[in-house]
C-alpha cells in the first residue's frame, strides 16, 4: 500500500478521518484442567503509530500540507484547508470520492486505495491537527455581508447547515465553511449543480437543490465572502513528514 500511496502523492488532492478508540476483546475463558491452554486474549487495539500515520498521510501532504498550493481540475483553484475540519465530515467526503458521489478522478483513486481505519486514522489527525490552545470563534461573523450577500445567504439559508458563523455545523459531518478559500468553494457549489456527467459533479440533493436556485456569478459573490471571514481551518505545513 505505501509503494501506491507514494505513487499518488504527487498527484493528490484532498484527504482525510478518527483515531479508532482501543478495543479491549473479552479474555478467553481459563481452559479446564485436562484440556490446552485456551487461545491468549486478542491484545487491545492501539492508535496508528507515528511511522503508519506519516504512510497513511503521506498522499495528503503534497498538496494539502503547502500552503497556496493550487489545483487544476476542473479548474486553477487552491486546495481546500483541512486542518480543523471535522472528522466525520472528513470521512464523509473520502467516502463520497470512493463511491464516485463526488466525481474526482484522482481523490477517488486515493479514496479507494483507504480502508475504513486508514480513513478514520487520517480524519482525526487533520480534525486535530494545529488546534491545540485555539480559542474557538464567535457566534457572530468577523465581518457582515453587503446587502445583496445577506439576500443571497437569506435563500440559501446555509446558516442552518454550517451553524453559527458559518463554523458551527449543526452536524460534525457537515464542513465548517468560514474562512474556506473562496475559489475552492466556488468549485465545490458549481459541482453541485452538474448533472449527468461522469468526470465532473457532486452528487447531494441538499446542497444540489440550494446551488441550483443561483447563477454562477451570485455563486461567486457568496464564496467570496464566506472565505472572507475568519475560520477554523487552515493549512499547516508539515515538512517533518517529507523524507530526504
Amino acid at each position: 500500500m505505501n509503494k501506491l500511496l507514494t505513487t499518488l502523492f504527487a498527484l493528490s488532492v484532498a484527504c482525510a478521518t478518527g483515531l479508532a478508540l482501543a478495543q479491549t476483546a473479552p479474555a478467553a475463558a481459563p481452559a479446564a484442567p485436562s484440556q490446552a491452554p485456551a487461545a491468549a486474549a486478542a491484545k487491545p487495539a492501539t492508535p496508528a503509530s507515528a511511522k503508519s500515520l506519516e504512510a497513511k498521510i503521506e498522499m495528503c501532504v503534497g498538496c494539502h500540507g503547502i500552503v497556496g498550493y493550487r489545483a487544476s481540475f476542473p479548474e486553477v483553484h487552491r486546495v481546500p484547508k483541512i486542518a480543523g475540519q471535522s472528522a466525520k465530515y472528513i470521512a464523509a467526503a473520502l467516502q463520497a470520492y470512493k463511491t464516485g458521489d463526488r466525481k474526482h478522478p484522482t481523490m477517488r483513486g486515493i479514496a479507494e486505495t483507504l480502508s475504513e481505519q486508514d480513513v478514520a486514522d487520517i480524519a482525526a489527525y487533520y480534525q486535530n491537527l494545529g488546534q491545540a490552545g485555539r480559542a474557538p470563534l464567535a457566534d457572530k461573523p468577523s465581518r457582515e455581508p453587503s446587502a445583496q450577500v445577506a439576500l443571497l445567504l437569506q435563500k440559501g439559508n446555509c446558516a442552518a447547515c454550517h451553524g453559527a458563523n458559518l463554523s458551527k455545523p449543526i452536524d460534525p459531518s457537515y464542513p465548517k465553511i468560514a474562512g474556506q478559500h473562496a475559489d475552492y468553494l466556488f468549485v465545490a457549489l458549481k459541482a453541485y449543480k452538474i448533472e449527468n456527467n461522469a468526470a465532473l459533479g457532486r452528487s447531494n440533493g441538499v446542497m444540489g437543490a440550494i446551488a441550483k436556485q443561483f447563477s454562477n456569478n451570485e455563486l461567486k459573490a457568496i464564496a467570496n465572502y464566506v472565505g472572507s471571514l475568519d475560520g477554523e481551518t487552515e493549512t499547516i505545513p508539515e515538512s517533518r513528514f517529507h523524507r530526504n
